[in-house]
């Protein structure tokens, strides 16, 4: 490994704008983030589907119309496989 051309690798304070701090190790001594995995709502459980396309009803409706193709392709396969008598 070459001497002298890697940055330092120091300790770091990472701020976060709802409060929380942290210590990390980075090339700068002091990071401002907007969002960390306290306020982040994925990590929170508080997280919202926003859909404004309507794209979530349009899967759902599609997923309803397969399914529903799907049952009726299962019924006339067991229908076949029972002979009349």
């Amino acid at each position: 490994m070459k001497q002298g051309i890697h940055p330092k690798y120091i300790e770091c304070t990472v701020s976060c704008a709802c409060g929380n701090s942290f210590q990390t190790r980075a090339t700068v001594p002091e990071l401002k983030i907007d969002i960390c995995s306290v306020c982040h709502p994925f990590f929170t459980g508080k997280q919202k589907f926003v859909d404004a396309a309507g794209r979530v009803e349009k899967f759902r409706k599609r997923y309803e119309a397969f399914q529903a193709k799907k049952a009726v392709k299962s019924k006339g396969a067991a229908a076949q496989e029972t002979p009349a008598s």
